[in-house]
């Protein structure tokens, strides 16, 4: 009698949480646990929607007009903590989301439907996992040091007689529309506009990018 009683318990618990009374004839609205399940409601009768997984109910709408699934990252949950299980794919933790490549810092996926997109940030940026967005490699926490600027290494200080003050350029060993800046003995890798290249300048520590017919050896 008793393993019935908590059986029926639980049940009335979990349609207690399973039901919602529309306040009006026509909306969506957020789940009260659930941050990627929402009710849309058409003719005060309502229905129990999810989110694809890895999006969130955007309940920022005032008057809950707007059926939005964003990315979780977009979307304030606040006391909707509750997500359905991660569904995962190659380079995807989620079936939609963006998300750092498992090995380069460089390097991060967009995911929909657990398709993922490959993106890489440019010369010198990584990808930053709480920002989300590319910045200098140096400042990406993740970054190795072998994959900041290449694993380049700035000259000491007093090195280079021809730098001003702390800043200098020095041209890349490989790409020759590369180069790296040194601003107070870190290092950042740089990239010459479509169409020119790097020319070393008379000093050391110097460079600027120039028209390739106007760099000798080229």
């Amino acid at each position: 009698m008793k393993f019935y009683l908590i059986t029926a318990l639980l049940i009335i618990g979990s349609e207690a949480q399973d039901t919602f009374k529309c306040p009006d004839d026509f909306g969506f609205y957020p789940h009260h646990l659930s941050c990627d399940k929402y009710w849309k409601c058409d003719n005060n009768v309502a229905e129990l929607k999810t989110c694809g997984n890895g999006l969130a109910f955007d309940a920022s709408d005032a008057k809950f007009l707007t059926e939005n699934c964003d990315y979780l990252h977009n979307v304030e949950c606040g006391e909707r903590t509750q997500l359905e299980p991660p569904i995962s794919t190659p380079h995807c933790a989620r079936l939609y989301g963006i998300f750092p490549d498992e090995k380069k810092c460089d390097v991060f996926w967009n995911c929909w439907n657990g398709e993922a997109s490959r993106y890489q940030c440019s010369p010198g940026l990584a990808y930053d996992r709480e920002a989300r967005v590319c910045m200098w490699a140096d400042q990406v926490p993740e970054c190795r040091n072998d994959e900041v600027a290449g694993g380049f290494s700035c000259p000491a200080a007093g090195e280079v007689a021809g730098a001003s003050g702390s800043f200098s350029r020095h041209a890349h060993p490989e790409d020759c529309r590369k180069y790296y800046i040194c601003l107070e003995g870190i290092a950042r890798e740089y990239g010459c506009p479509v169409g020119t290249v790097f020319k070393i300048g008379d000093t050391d520590g110097s460079g600027n990018c120039e028209d390739p017919e106007d760099v000798p050896g080229w």
